[in-house]
């Protein structure tokens, strides 16, 4: 009983968190409820309009003792037709109003939410991205962001609305007859039985669900971008048999919710016939005794079946309203992930030289596994210095912790002497250009993939940085030239090329620190020429660090640090190195 207490109250707290996004559209959020209230008190006009039409008919006058004449009758029945019609169309155009404004409210509310998730997405330390699928994030960012918006549109302010009509009808019911009244919603009590079953049983089915579209997204996802690895090693028939079972938990977990609704809306229509069948048995045997009219009996079966309507969609919208509270409590996970980058930093990038200092740096991904141990290095002000070792050395952490992709355990890393935290993320980044080996195009132009949109950089910059790195020839040898599409991931091209668009791309924000993660293993010698000599080029006057896959491409560094399971083991010029006779570079050396 605790727990569910616990659990209610948490939710609660979920959807004031909700209604809370709705604060800087006050007014659209005010009018949506007062549409909602006023078109709920309007409903009960129609009926009542309704009863007084027939119970003229029957040449009762509704305001007076005794009878119509047939021309009093005709005006009054033109009179209450007219009102009728205005009614109607008055509820028509407050009905329009309604649902164009909680649609717009919850569509407002939607997009300031989508863009607090991606903004937030966004700061998020690397390690994040190491730990949660894709495709779970694109469904927290995407449709769960998405079922908010029935949160306004068919949640919490259709649910007063529909409330408030539940009050009206059943106060008027009572105020007509209060012992016909009961007769008729004596079947109520165990609508209610119905409509708590219904939700609770559906809840669950909500909750099942967009698990599974999360499992679903995540594969895809991850599948389609791997859909060449999958080909290439004949595993169509055994991902497909994992698909299949994703999408059946996905049928299964939908067939669960139809299967509720197949049961309610039966129920709730024979209870609903149930106490129209009670009222006429009632209205049988008692309408000489209350004094029931053609009018009232009409009255009273149109309130049955409005009755029972809210109830029925109140049940529905209430999981609806859940549904949301369950998608917000993951979106909220997202956007309360503390993992995120520290941008205390205060100290502007103006000048900066390039010296580059490691500290005594200890990193580890997770807990206390470090994958760097005590690294300490120097690298002066234009110096270039090759970082070599075995798979698995830390090459690539020393990358990921000078751009702050990640933050470091213990020790200090300065540039210029001044630790990296105190300076600014944003110009931190802008001030070292990294080649990662694993390069990422996106799907559009060469142009816009070097400048990503950057308004400061011109075609004609980009086209001069083409030419000195050397690959100008080979973009303008493409459809359209640096206007070729290279489509997803830059798939389009090879992995040199898409190298050396990276080089260009490092090379015309004119970094003073330049960082290559060099991958030649997987690249020809013609397009192994053009990276080395496009490493020498974009080297030029400022620091360089090149993580070394093959020791023939470091021949110009001046200084080259060899690391070993998270430590240096050695470093010092090339020469020094060579003349250690039992020195590990100097064994690498000969091994080739």
């Amino acid at each position: 009983m605790a727990k569910t207490e616990q659990k209610n109250k948490f939710s609660f707290k979920l959807l004031k968190r909700i209604l809370s996004y709705s604060k800087p559209y006050k007014k659209l959020f005010f009018l949506a409820i007062t549409l909602t209230l006023l078109l709920s008190s309007l409903t009960i006009v129609r009926p009542l309009i309704i009863n007084q039409m027939l119970n003229c008919v029957g040449m009762v006058n509704p305001t007076e003792e005794g009878f119509l004449t047939d021309s009093e009758k005709m005006t009054y029945i033109n009179y209450m037709g007219l009102l009728l019609i205005g009614v109607l169309l008055t509820e028509a155009l407050l009905q329009f109003t309604n649902i164009y404004i909680t649609n717009l409210l919850g569509q407002n509310i939607v997009k300031d939410l989508r863009l607090q998730v991606y903004s937030h997405i966004l700061k998020l330390k690397n390690t994040y991205f190491d730990n949660t699928p894709v495709g779970t994030l694109v469904t927290r960012a995407i449709s769960d962001i998405e079922s908010l918006s029935d949160v306004f549109s068919q949640g919490f302010i259709v649910i007063c609305g529909d409330l408030l009509m539940l009050v009206i009808f059943i106060t008027a019911m009572l105020l007509k007859n209060w012992v016909v009244a009961l007769v008729t919603l004596s079947t109520i009590p165990l609508l209610l039985i119905a409509t708590n079953l219904f939700k609770n049983g559906v809840k669950k089915t909500f909750t099942e669900v967009r698990n599974a579209v999360a499992s679903l997204n995540a594969f895809t996802n991850e599948h389609i971008s791997g859909m060449r690895i999958v080909q290439l090693f004949n595993r169509e028939k055994l991902e497909y048999e994992k698909f299949k079972e994703i999408n059946q938990k996905h049928k299964v977990a939908n067939i669960r919710s139809i299967w509720y609704y197949s049961v309610f809306f039966p129920v709730v229509e024979i209870l609903s016939a149930v106490s129209v069948a009670l009222f006429i048995w009632f209205a049988g045997l008692k309408a000489n005794t209350y004094n029931l009219k053609l009018g009232d009996i009409t009255f009273f079966i149109m309130m049955i079946n409005m009755v029972f309507r809210p109830i029925r969609l109140l049940a529905d919208r209430l999981n609806t309203l859940q549904m949301g509270i369950v998608a917000s409590e993951r979106v909220f996970k997202v956007i309360d992930t503390d993992e995120v980058i520290s941008e205390s930093g205060t100290v502007p990038v103006k000048n900066m030289q390039g010296k580059v200092e490691f500290k005594n740096v200890w990193f580890a991904y997770k807990d206390e596994n470090y994958v760097l141990k005590g690294i300490s290095f120097e690298i002066n002000q234009g110096e270039t210095v090759a970082i070599i070792g075995a798979t698995g050395a830390g090459k690539s952490s020393i990358i990921n912790l000078l751009s702050r992709f990640y933050e470091i355990n213990k020790g200090q890393i300065l540039i210029d002497q001044i630790q990296i935290s105190d300076y600014k993320l944003n110009e931190l980044r802008e001030s070292v250009g990294v080649v990662l080996q694993d390069v990422f195009l996106f799907s559009d132009t060469i142009l816009n993939n070097i400048t990503l949109h950057n308004p400061e950089i011109t075609e004609d910059q980009v086209v001069t940085a083409a030419k000195n790195i050397g690959i100008h020839e080979f973009i303008a040898s493409l459809p359209g030239g640096y206007h070729y599409n290279v489509k997803e991931r830059g798939s389009m091209l090879s992995a040199g090329q898409r190298q050396l668009i990276a080089f260009v791309r490092a090379y015309v924000y004119n970094p003073p620190i330049f960082v290559l993660d060099e991958a030649t293993s997987s690249i020809d010698l013609e397009t192994e020429k053009l990276i080395q000599k496009a490493s020498f080029e974009i080297a030029k006057n400022r620091t360089s660090i090149i993580i070394a896959h093959r020791l023939s491409t470091i021949h110009h560094a001046k200084k080259i640090i060899v690391m070993e399971k998270g430590e240096i083991i050695e470093q010092g010029q090339t020469k020094e190195l060579l003349d250690k006779v039992d020195g590990v570079y100097r064994k690498m050396l000969e091994l080739i």
